[in-house]
């Protein structure tokens, strides 16, 4: 039996996500600070003939494999460089994160192509040029493909990434309400707003970053909450939560997150949650450190 390649997709949180400007293009400029959960989708594959995608998982259903960013991820990789992987793939996406969720799901999936490719080839691809190609797949990609906490800027496709960050650990809660995020940008009321505070360096401790987060804020927040109230809902409930530093939108939503310094904390409100709103996902998990 063929052991299978395997990538993992995390979960990307947006602890902070100020919308500072518009392009002429139309992309607006963003000031983020991204983490990534150790939850997330799975990308597995087998040498084959010719690629295939299978989606499986429980949020697999609502996707379709041949637009899906996985297998765009794998055709730009092929179309740039042809010949690096001389075989076919047949893979499997596990979709476990809800879809348009503020999670960067589709965005990881990709990201998770991107490297499985550059793995199986000969020779090293210099990594800006990775993040190259993952740019032209969305803004969220670069990030995906780094998946450790970073700043973003840009639309997303200027990182730096950080040295140190406290361990923390996040529970994350969707209605299983899809947004869509050209909606949320829509509504904005205003699209030139003040940066992230500037982050002292190195930030080793839980309360050093959440003192740091109360100078942020989510701007997509408020015009999110206008199209799926519960998130307003969920925030409350979860900054309620014993030990919760922080509740806040991730993304476009409607993806909820809650920022612990104990596991022991995040997992028992991720327990009263699932109670609560058993119609819910809810998960727990830490974040990956740098």
């Amino acid at each position: 039996m063929i052991e299978p390649f395997v990538q993992q997709a995390p979960a990307k949180v947006n602890l902070a996500l100020h919308v500072v400007g518009r392009r002429a293009d139309g992309y607006h400029e963003l000031d983020s600070l991204m983490v990534f959960a150790d939850i997330g989708d799975e990308l597995t594959a087998v040498p084959a003939l010719a690629d295939r995608l299978a989606i499986t998982g429980p949020f697999g259903r609502s996707l379709g494999g041949d637009n899906n960013l996985v297998s765009r991820a794998v055709a730009a990789f092929r179309a740039r460089w042809p010949g690096h992987v001389p075989f076919g793939l047949d893979m499997t996406l596990a979709k476990n994160l809800p879809v348009a969720a503020g999670l960067g799901g589709g965005s990881a999936d990709a990201a998770a192509a991107i490297r499985l490719m550059a793995g199986l080839g000969e020779g090293d691809i210099p990594a800006a040029d990775l993040v190259a190609l993952a740019a032209g797949l969305g803004a969220d990609v670069p990030a995906c493909l780094v998946s450790v906490p970073l700043v973003a800027r840009g639309i997303g496709e200027i990182m730096r990434p950080l040295k140190a960050f406290p361990a923390c650990h996040v529970v994350l809660v969707n209605p299983l309400v899809p947004v869509v995020t050209a909606e949320v940008f829509r509504r904005l009321e205003s699209r030139e707003n003040p940066p992230m505070p500037a982050i002292a360096e190195p930030m080793t401790r839980p309360a050093q970053l959440g003192i740091w987060l109360t100078e942020t804020r989510n701007d997509l927040e408020p015009a999110a909450t206008v199209l799926v109230p519960q998130i307003g809902d969920l925030i409350d409930r979860l900054g309620q939560a014993s030990g919760c530093m922080l509740a806040r939108m991730s993304g476009s939503g409607a993806t909820v997150f809650g920022l612990f310094g104990s596991s022991a904390q995040a997992h028992q409100a991720a327990h009263e949650l699932r109670e609560a709103f058993p119609d819910h996902w809810v998960a727990a998990a830490p974040l990956i450190s740098p």
